[in-house]
């Protein structure tokens, strides 16, 4: 983003509508924006941050009248204030949004420990986590956050998956095996490491192959290894065509076993399903199958 956020951008991430956001810029002299050379508005990191706080006070009950006559301090100090008192699934989700655009680790980290002491590590992801992530996605798709922001949370949450993996344990017993992957040019693994964790979390033998998994690697594991079940996101841009090409060729292999498919591409396209092949839309579904 070039020349800044766009008053689609401020409105995308603070919640509050570009109408409204004009008026206050009219009424209240919230925000200066600068302009282009074609002379379109466009807003500073500066500019969404105090966006971001402004929303986060109007929503606590506080008149726009009030909030916009205080300097950036008194804004920031008061959203502290409000912060420590505020501990809801949205209000987290809004606090670590904060975290993010400034690239506060320490803030981030801390506040992910407060949220999973407070629901545990499964539904700290459920209940927060997962939100953040949509929200993120969301913002990514308008342009309104860049690929370092994103890479910055991913792999904060990336260490504490891998972590809670690391402190479940092995299963020792010939229980069903499942394989998780990623097909080639996929790379955003958070959900497939939080679904196999809870695969292991169940009992079940968990084989890990993580991203960018190459299509004939599939058939030399089906030869070499006794597979009960596979796991497989879509999340990158990808065509209904090739979703459902990619999802015949994986049943022509793994006929025998039930296919599980998650992910943006496959909520997007609701491709045509191979028999054995099924939809995994969310948490609570996959822990029923797992029971």
């Amino acid at each position: 983003m070039e020349e800044g956020y766009s008053i689609k951008d401020l409105e995308v991430l603070s919640g509050i509508k570009a109408h409204t956001i004009r008026i206050w810029e009219k009424r209240y002299d919230l925000l200066k924006p600068n302009r282009t050379d074609t002379n379109i508005r466009y807003y500073t990191d500066e500019d969404l941050r105090r966006m971001l706080n402004v929303s986060m006070l109007v929503k606590n009950g506080f008149k726009i009248s009030r909030v916009s006559k205080w300097d950036d301090t008194e804004i920031k100090d008061k959203v502290i204030s409000v912060s420590e008192g505020k501990t809801t699934e949205s209000d987290y989700v809004e606090r670590l949004l904060l975290h993010m655009l400034n690239f506060d680790t320490t803030g981030f980290i801390t506040l992910t420990n407060e949220v999973i002491t407070k629901f545990g590590f499964e539904m700290s992801v459920f209940k927060v986590f997962f939100s953040l992530f949509e929200r993120i996605g969301t913002y990514w798709q308008v342009g309104s956050v860049f690929p370092a922001q994103e890479h910055f949370v991913s792999n904060i949450f990336r260490q504490k998956l891998i972590a809670e993996i690391d402190k479940l344990p092995l299963n020792k017993t010939k229980g069903k095996t499942m394989i998780f992957f990623l097909p080639e040019r996929e790379l955003h693994e958070l959900s497939l490491l939080f679904y196999s964790y809870l695969a292991q979390k169940s009992g079940y033998n968990v084989v890990y192959l993580g991203q960018f998994l190459p299509f004939n690697d599939l058939e030399k594991i089906h030869s070499n290894l006794e597979v009960d079940f596979v796991f497989a996101a879509f999340i990158n841009p990808l065509s209904k065509e090739n979703l459902e090409e990619y999802l015949k060729r994986l049943k022509d292999i793994f006929h025998k076993q039930k296919v599980f498919i998650t992910g943006l591409q496959v909520q997007e396209h609701s491709p045509k399903l191979p028999r054995n092949v099924k939809t995994v839309k969310d948490y609570n579904e996959f822990k029923k199958f797992l029971g």
